[in-house]
C-alpha cells in the first residue's frame, strides 16, 4: 500500500515538472518574439520620423528610376562612372613612390596630381627660367614626367562635371588603374613574366566581378595607359613588357595611350603631357602670343643623345647637326643631363623653325609635343611617328604641320638643311600657325585647385570623344 502511493506520487511530480519546462519554453519564445517586435517597431518609427535625405539630381534619379540630367548642360554625350578601386591599384603606388623604379625615386614625377614639381624655385633645373619664358607665366610651368598621364587623368576624372555617382545611369565606366606605374618597376630588371602581369590580372579579376561589367562584358569600360601600348602587348614570356592588353578580359575595353597601335580599333592616342599647365585662358593666350612673335635664330635643332648601338640614327643626326652648326643648334643629352629636364631644351625649340624628331624607344616621343608647344615644326623620319596618331588633337593630315624626310635618304647623304631651306617663309608661317592653333587642345591645364576652366584642353577633348564614341556605337547619334 505504501509503495503504490509512493509510485503514484512520483509520477504526478514528474508530470508537473514536465509541464513547467514546457511553460518556460513557451514563455521564452514569447519573450523573444516581443523583443524582435519592439526592435522592428523602433526601426520603423525611426525611419519615418527622421529627416529625409537631401535630394540631389542623382539621388532623385535613383529614387524615381529616371536618368539624372547632366549638370550645366555640358554632358551631351552622357556621363561616366569612376570605379573606386582597392588602393593597391592606384593610391598605394603613390604612397610607395620610392619603390616604383629600381634606380630612381618617382615621388617628384607623380606629385601635384601628376603635374610634377613646380618649375619655379631653387636648383639647377630652375636656372634660366626667366630668360626663356615670360616672368608672369613661370608659375604655369612644371617638370612633368612623360609617363604621368594615368595620375593626371584620374585626378581630372574625379572632379569632372560629367562624372556620375549613379552607375546605373553611366554611359561609360572608367577604371583608374595605374597600369604604367604598376608594370614599369618590373621592366628593366630580372623579374619574371608573372611579376609583370600580376597586378594587371588582379585588376581584371576585380573589375569582372562588378555588376556593371556583366551588362556589356566590358564594352562600355575604358582605361588610361600612361605608357606606350607596346609595353602592354607581350605575347611570349621571354618578350618585353606585360601582356595586359592581350589578356582575354581586355578584349572589349577601350584604351587611352600616349602611343596607340594604329591597327587596334580599341585604342586612342592622347598627347604626352608637356610641362606647360595654364590655369586660365588668359595664361594660355599669353603663351600663344609669345610663341607667335618669338624671334627664331636657327633653321633647325636636335635635342637628344647618342646610343651605343650599331648604325644608331640619333648619332647620325647629332653628327649631322654638328656639321651644320651655322644652321642647327644641338642640345646633347648624353648621360643624365636631360633626365630631369632643362630649360635649354625649351629655349632651343623656341629659337628654331624646325626640330628633328627621330623615333625613341617607340615611334612617338614626348619631345614632339614639347617642340610644337614652342611653335617649332617637327621633322619626322618614320611616318609612324605621327601617322594615325593623335587625330583627335592634330587632325589626320600631318603634312599640314610637319615635315617628313625618309631616314634612308638621310643615311644616303640627303642634306636635312637643304630640304628645310626649300620651304618658303610663307609655308613655314602657315605651318607654325597650324601648330599654334593646336596648342590649346594638346596641353593639359592646371586644375589642382579648381576644375572649372574657360577653355577645352586635351583632357576635355579626350573625354568628350570617348563618350561620343559610346553614343555613336549605340546608334543614338550619327558618326
Amino acid at each position: 500500500m505504501f509503495g503504490r502511493n509512493e509510485h503514484q506520487s512520483h509520477k504526478k511530480s514528474k508530470n508537473i515538472s514536465s509541464n513547467l519546462v514546457s511553460a518556460r519554453v513557451i514563455l521564452c519564445k514569447c519573450f523573444q518574439l516581443l523583443i524582435i517586435f519592439l526592435v522592428f517597431q523602433g526601426l520603423f518609427l525611426s525611419y519615418f520620423s527622421s529627416k529625409p535625405p537631401k535630394h540631389t539630381p542623382i539621388r532623385e534619379a535613383v529614387e524615381q528610376h529616371i536618368e539624372p540630367p547632366p549638370e550645366k548642360g555640358i554632358c551631351q554625350y552622357g556621363m561616366f562612372y569612376v570605379y573606386e578601386l582597392p588602393e593597391i591599384f592606384n593610391r598605394e603606388m603613390l604612397v610607395n613612390c620610392r619603390d616604383l623604379d629600381p634606380w630612381h625615386s618617382r615621388c617628384n614625377a607623380i606629385s601635384n596630381g601628376g603635374l610634377g614639381p613646380r618649375a619655379v624655385g631653387s636648383g639647377r633645373r630652375s636656372d634660366g627660367l626667366g630668360r626663356v619664358v615670360p616672368k608672369n607665366l613661370s608659375s604655369a610651368w612644371y617638370w612633368t614626367d612623360m609617363f604621368a598621364g594615368e595620375v593626371i587623368y584620374h585626378e581630372r576624372m574625379l572632379r569632372h562635371e560629367c562624372r556620375t555617382a549613379a552607375p546605373e545611369y553611366a554611359a561609360a565606366f572608367y577604371t583608374p588603374f595605374y597600369a604604367g606605374l604598376a608594370v614599369a618597376k618590373y621592366l628593366f630588371t630580372n623579374y619574371t613574366a608573372k611579376d609583370r602581369d600580376r597586378q594587371c590580372q588582379m585588376l581584371l579579376r576585380w573589375v569582372a566581378e562588378q555588376p556593371y561589367w556583366a551588362r556589356s562584358n566590358g564594352s562600355d569600360h575604358f582605361i588610361m595607359l600612361g605608357r606606350m601600348t607596346w609595353d602592354f602587348r607581350r605575347w611570349k614570356d621571354e618578350e618585353w613588357g606585360s601582356s595586359f592588353v592581350n589578356m582575354p578580359l581586355m578584349k572589349n575595353i577601350l584604351r587611352l595611350s600616349v602611343e596607340k597601335d594604329p591597327w587596334d580599333q580599341l585604342e586612342i592616342s592622347v598627347p604626352y603631357p608637356t610641362g606647360f599647365h595654364p590655369k586660365s585662358k588668359s595664361e594660355l593666350n599669353q603663351w600663344l602670343g609669345f610663341v607667335q612673335t618669338h624671334k627664331r635664330r636657327n633653321l633647325f635643332t636636335f635635342v637628344g643623345a647618342k646610343r651605343q648601338l650599331e648604325g644608331d640614327f640619333r648619332t647620325l643626326l647629332l653628327n649631322h647637326c654638328n656639321n651644320e652648326s651655322s644652321s642647327c643648334r644641338v642640345v646633347d643629352c648624353s648621360g643624365t643631363r636631360c633626365y630631369d629636364g632643362t630649360w635649354e631644351i625649351l629655349e632651343s625649340f623656341l629659337d628654331s623653325d624646325f626640330c628633328l624628331q627621330p623615333r625613341g624607344d617607340a615611334h612617338t616621343r614626348k619631345s614632339t609635343f614639347d617642340c610644337m608647344l614652342a611653335g617649332s615644326i617637327p621633322v619626322f623620319f618614320w611616318r609612324r611617328s605621327i601617322k594615325y596618331q593623335y587625330e583627335w588633337f592634330l587632325g589626320d593630315e600631318p603634312d599640314d604641320f610637319s615635315v617628313f624626310i625618309d631616314r634612308r635618304a638621310v643615311r644616303n647623304g640627303t642634306s636635312i638643311r637643304k630640304v628645310l631651306e626649300g620651304y618658303s617663309r610663307d609655308k613655314v608661317r602657315k605651318m607654325r600657325e597650324r601648330i599654334i592653333n593646336s596648342i590649346p587642345i594638346f596641353v593639359y591645364r592646371n586644375t589642382i585647385s579648381d576644375e572649372s576652366g574657360d577653355y577645352r584642353d586635351a583632357f576635355d577633348i579626350t573625354i568628350e570623344g570617348v563618350l561620343r564614341r559610346y553614343k555613336e556605337k549605340k546608334g543614338l547619334i550619327k558618326s
